[in-house]
């Protein structure tokens, strides 16, 4: 027998850039398997339970992002101080001042990160300037955490919830590492209340979340990532060398990857913390269903959405200045949501167009109403669902492409290069991804109900029966897993 191999041992457990810790990451199987064993001799003791899993969520973000951990340790304590000085203070304008400098505080720590270099490149650009851009390392998952602290401050100083008192407990609601580095964004409010009840997890909640944990490993690693590795990144690296029907799949195919991606983290995260004894809202419900842009967003990554609702909207002023000025505001907010996904124009263009649409959208629901026009046909529910999709997979062009450029000669290649004749050759090709896109679209717009159905059969499953299960599936995975680790598109917001 080989001795073992301590050295190896302790470098497999600290960072390494090259090999972040994912929940689809080999080395997640091993820290998820100790932290359930741990949980589980103190998840019947409330601060027992509160200790051991922050301490667990710092270690996996450590193993995800190295020293940037100390920036949720700092922004949990700067925010903690800041609410509760919010919440005991009387005077209004104190209040007003506590609250805009957690605004600025988390803003700034933000800004610095993700937008000093795009700044850096517009002064170069109006001046003629020559600043070197700043070597700067975009923290994993700031933007949500940031956004989680901000939601706890304002809904302190707008009396929508008593802060804790216990930096313990702040600290374990910031540093969930479920949604700590991709979302969900968690609103303190619908989180903490549940750190108070008794431990408890029913034969649903484990079927939920075993199906929640292994839907979510299906739609990114056999959908999401198979697409993206074997067709969707070639096309999109340079579209000028593909036609245009190659690039229409390929919109059609990152449509599926950004979404059983994303979705797919998502809902390992909320399965994981169903596990746990918590319940986390979801952030998708079947967005290309959407009929309208408008249901879209109600759709697609709801913690963001209704973030940007409640905090910048809203503050905006809503819709309650007039229709003119609702549109405005909406304009805005998608704008700087669009903003929020990166420091980038294309991202900018790809708010804006959203926030065109939300507007168009809107002034149609307007006269529909005033001339009492309803849309409620089969047909009519069909043709909106077509274009709210195909415009949706527009708007995704400037999202997933490069540049301007780029984006541009993959919308040159499908108005002027489309060459539907080579349909056989891609077929002959790309059989397998086909498949795949094929699959994914169609499991997408499987009925809520049948979903039910499914995670009523895994609660009568016996404790052999799941693992049968689970090693099927994780069987499926490894022959589909990719040679290289895919990192989640959303690890870079």
């Amino acid at each position: 027998m080989g001795s073992i191999d301590f050295e190896k041992i302790w470098e497999s457990i600290l960072y390494n850039p090259k090999d972040p810790l994912l929940f689809n990451s080999g080395f997640f199987i091993w820290f998820f398997a100790i932290f359930i064993i741990t949980y589980s001799f103190t998840a019947k003791h409330r601060n027992a339970r509160v200790l051991t899993f922050t301490l667990f969520s710092l270690y996996f973000f450590y193993k995800a992002c190295g020293w940037f951990v100390g920036l949720v340790l700092l922004s949990a304590v700067i925010d903690f101080i800041l609410s509760n000085s919010i919440y005991k203070v009387q005077k209004k304008s104190t209040k007003k001042l506590l609250l805009i400098f957690s605004v600025v505080i988390n803003l700034g720590l933000l800004f610095y990160f993700k937008y000093t270099n795009f700044f850096i490149g517009l002064m170069n650009d109006f001046n003629g300037g020559h600043i070197e851009p700043l070597k700067l390392i975009l923290p994993v998952g700031i933007s949500f955490y940031t956004f989680e602290n901000l939601s706890y401050t304002v809904d302190v100083y707008r009396g929508h919830f008593k802060p804790v008192t216990r930096f313990i407990d702040y600290l374990y609601f910031l540093s969930f590492f479920p949604k700590l580095m991709m979302g969900p964004i968690v609103r303190a409010a619908d989180f903490l209340p549940q750190l108070n009840k008794p431990y408890f997890v029913s034969k649903q909640d484990f079927a939920e979340g075993f199906y929640l944990i292994f839907s979510g490993l299906f739609k990114k690693i056999v959908i999401s990532d198979f697409i993206n590795v074997n067709f969707v990144g070639y096309v999109f690296d340079d579209p000028s060398k593909h036609v245009g029907l190659e690039c229409l799949l390929a919109i059609y195919g990152y449509a599926l990857v950004i979404y059983c991606d994303f979705s797919g983290y998502s809902d390992m995260a909320r399965g994981i913390a169903r596990w746990c004894g918590f319940n986390i809202p979801p952030n998708f419900d079947s967005p290309y269903q959407s009929k309208s842009i408008t249901e879209f967003w109600r759709r697609w990554h709801i913690s963001l959405s209704s973030w940007l609702r409640d905090y910048l909207y809203i503050s905006l002023g809503g819709n309650r200045k007039g229709k003119v000025r609702q549109y405005v505001n909406l304009f805005i907010t998608m704008l700087l949501g669009g903003f929020w996904h990166g420091a980038s124009w294309n991202y900018i263009l790809w708010g804006g167009m959203h926030g065109a649409a939300l507007t168009v959208d809107k002034i149609k629901l307007f006269i529909g109403e005033k001339l009492k026009i309803s849309g409620r046909s089969f047909f009519a529910k069909a043709l909106g669902v077509f274009f709210t999709f195909h415009f949706v997979c527009f708007c995704w062009i400037f999202f997933r492409a490069d540049s301007f450029a780029d984006a541009g000669a993959m919308i040159h290649q499908l108005l002027y290069n489309f060459d539907g004749a080579v349909w056989k050759e891609i077929g002959a090709n790309y059989y397998a991804v086909l498949m795949i896109m094929l699959l994914g679209f169609v499991l997408h717009f499987v009925p809520k109900s049948m979903e039910e159905k499914v995670k009523t059969g895994l609660a009568k499953l016996p404790l052999a029966g799941y693992v049968m299960v689970g090693l099927l599936l994780f069987f499926i995975f490894l022959q589909m897993k990719t040679a290289e680790p895919v990192m989640p598109v959303y690890l870079q917001f």
